[in-house]
């Protein structure tokens, strides 16, 4: 079986021989443009995708394609329709990266409470040094014992939230699913959002949870609270949480999506001026651990399609 990567740059300083060994050939760009799609995958029995598409025309004009399978959990760069029409079984990866999302989830939300970055830069500018005792406090910390944390999204990854959440000595409260009706354990996210001292995301980007946390939203949670996403963004209104970040209301915010990324064009949310707003680029998902279970698992989605089987296929 012959197979070509279109796309592996997030995955290319890990060890690609176990789906070498998979394969009698395999031909591997760091990126390809859409342009270059079609060119770049004609007359190979097997396309792996990250990102890039693979729209409806590309899909019919490839007769010797059997199988693609993407290195990620959404589907979306792919026409699932036009593949059913070809035959064309579509396996994801899946649960990969729930231990790097959540440790990076609470990472955030520690840093934010410890104001870990005023204090480093405190140090950085040598005000330590300046200090009148041994110590230096001004600013104040925060522990997250005690703690209310509100989660939107209960699945795998919301459930390893909330172990380590209650590690720490939080309290968790689950949001009902949006766009559904609420059920025993799992609160109305109006009646949810008053309680909480922390929000953390974990639903896909959806027409039902597109800006979900808006103006309304932001204004329900207390006075003084945080917002950690690293879902998606879009669930979030970028302009309602600058203005809930610059009035104060919120104590901080940090987010590890944007709603387009890369940000090429800017983002209103990468202001150096809107205080206590923490980025990181799109990199929760991304340990060494979670990418070398993505190899592991394609390799098993390859087999999985020799075999029969319908593990992890999504058509």
């Amino acid at each position: 079986m012959r197979a070509v990567f279109l796309d592996s740059l997030s995955l290319d300083d890990l060890d690609l021989t176990p789906l070498e060994a998979e394969l009698s050939e395999l031909v591997v760009y760091p990126g390809s443009l859409p342009e270059q799609v079609a060119e770049r995958i004609q007359g190979f029995d097997i396309v792996i995708t990250n990102k890039a598409l693979l729209p409806a025309e590309v899909i019919q004009a490839s007769a010797a394609l059997k199988l693609i399978c993407v290195v990620a959990t959404g589907v979306n760069n792919v026409d699932i329709e036009a593949a059913n029409a070809a035959g064309i079984p579509v396996y994801n990866c899946q649960g990969y990266g729930t231990g790097s999302v959540a440790q990076h989830v609470l990472m955030l939300m520690l840093v934010m409470h410890t104001r870990f970055v005023d204090y480093k830069a405190a140090v950085e500018q040598g005000r330590w040094n300046q200090s009148s005792q041994f110590c230096l406090l001004d600013y104040p910390i925060l522990e997250l014992r005690g703690r209310t944390l509100g989660i939107i999204g209960y699945g795998e990854l919301g459930a390893e939230v909330k172990r380590l959440a209650e590690a720490f000595g939080m309290k968790v409260l689950i949001a009902a699913r949006p766009g559904t009706q609420a059920t025993p354990g799992r609160l109305p996210l109006a009646e949810l959002l008053p309680q909480i001292d922390v929000l953390s995301l974990h639903c896909p980007l959806t027409e039902a949870t597109r800006d979900l946390i808006d103006a309304d939203a932001l204004a329900l949670m207390p006075s003084g609270s945080y917002l950690v996403n690293a879902a998606r963004g879009g669930i979030v209104n970028e302009t309602a949480l600058a203005d809930a970040l610059r009035s104060g209301h919120l104590a901080g915010a940090a987010t590890d999506v944007l709603t387009a990324e890369p940000p090429q064009n800017g983002n209103l949310l990468l202001d150096a001026e809107i205080p206590n707003l923490l980025v990181t680029p799109h990199c929760a998902w991304g340990s060494r651990q979670a990418r070398e279970t993505i190899i592991r698992q394609t390799c098993g989605n390859i087999q999985a399609w020799l075999q029969g089987s319908n593990q992890r296929r999504v058509n």
